[in-house]
């Protein structure tokens, strides 16, 4: 008779977090820091989240292209994200991570990012209002502030994997 108590009190429990976590909002944003910038990519569009592998150097390559990543016999390009929009290169090591974010694309493309800061849910943040977009780069979304008061860009994957500038990696 214990036990049929026990495993309803089990049931019942169990029944009672799984209802608590359906109605719960998703975590549906991915947070990193490139540099000393903040951003956000939608959970789908993330990809796999990894440690730098080894790199392999691409001859006449723009910088920010840091070169070929060899993951599970893929190869994937490796561009470092924070030299692409400007700002300093980042080291490969301690909690530098490679986000294969072109891998839903259909594109083996990987982002260089200083860390990863975790899973965020878009009701953390609060909508700044509309500035000025940045001329040419479209792959720039709209940006947040988060309870902190830091400022967080959201990074659209399918623009900035379409966008030009990002596809000529060529330094010739």
């Amino acid at each position: 008779m214990a036990r049929r108590t026990s495993l309803r009190e089990f049931q019942e429990s169990l029944a009672r977090r799984l209802a608590e976590a359906g109605s719960a909002q998703p975590r549906a944003l991915l947070g990193l820091q490139s540099g000393n910038d903040h951003w956000l990519i939608a959970l789908p569009e993330a990809g796999e989240i990894m440690p730098v592998p080894g790199l392999t150097a691409v001859p006449l390559a723009k910088p920010w292209m840091r070169g070929l990543a060899n993951v599970r016999g893929t190869l994937y390009s490796a561009v470092d994200f924070s030299a692409f929009h400007g700002g300093e290169q980042i080291l490969p090591a301690g909690e530098a991570r490679l986000i294969l974010v072109g891998a839903r694309l259909g594109s083996n493309c990987a982002l260089l990012v200083s860390r990863t800061t975790g899973l965020r849910g878009v009701e953390d943040f609060e909508l700044e209002p509309e500035a000025a977009t940045e001329p040419g780069q479209p792959w720039r979304g709209p940006r947040m502030r988060d309870t902190t008061g830091r400022l967080w860009t959201r990074l659209l994957i399918p623009a900035l994997l379409a966008d030009r500038s990002f596809l000529e990696a060529s330094a010739a």
